[in-house]
């Protein structure tokens, strides 16, 4: 059995009802939208990782003001051909507060857009799980940052903070 361990930060950063988002293209290619951060290099503290990620995806430079969470998912795959595989991604999310840099996009990266959302529109946006998440872990705050179940889709009408 094939195994490997993802280990990525990614930020949430809201402000004046907004929050920060990039754009990637999904497994079929429809664009979707994802929190800004990604894959950890080998010997980088993830503080580090999510302060650089976004920066190269959105052109902000952040200040991390907290760590809101941990999300792990494990998947275990059966191809038709080869060897099974087991996935697993461990995924922290902190808090993040612009402090410098222009918006811009990322050339020749994961993703090709960068913008501010309205958290009213998010309902409507074709988005990643990760960003319902991380939305649920900056709104309930656990302290021990961990969601105790999963929460229904976003609400078309969502109360902003």
């Amino acid at each position: 059995m094939r195994r490997n361990l993802r280990v990525a930060a990614y930020a949430v950063c809201v402000r004046d009802g907004q929050i920060l988002l990039a754009r990637s293209p999904g497994p079929d290619g429809t664009p979707e939208w994802v929190l800004p951060g990604g894959g950890m290099d080998h010997g980088e503290d993830p503080y580090d990782t999510v302060r650089r990620e976004v920066t190269e995806e959105t052109g902000y430079r952040i200040e991390v003001t907290g760590l809101l969470g941990v999300d792990s998912r494990r998947l275990v795959a059966e191809p038709r051909i080869g060897r099974r595989s087991d996935h697993h991604a461990l995924r922290l999310v902190y808090e993040g507060k612009v402090v410098g840099g222009e918006l811009r996009y990322e050339v020749g990266g994961s993703t090709d857009f960068a913008a501010w959302q309205d958290l009213s529109a998010l309902p409507d946006l074709n988005r990643v799980r990760l960003v319902d998440l991380a939305l649920r872990l900056w709104r309930e705050r656990p302290a021990n940052g961990r969601l105790t179940a999963e929460a229904p889709p976003l609400p078309r009408e969502m109360n902003e903070e």
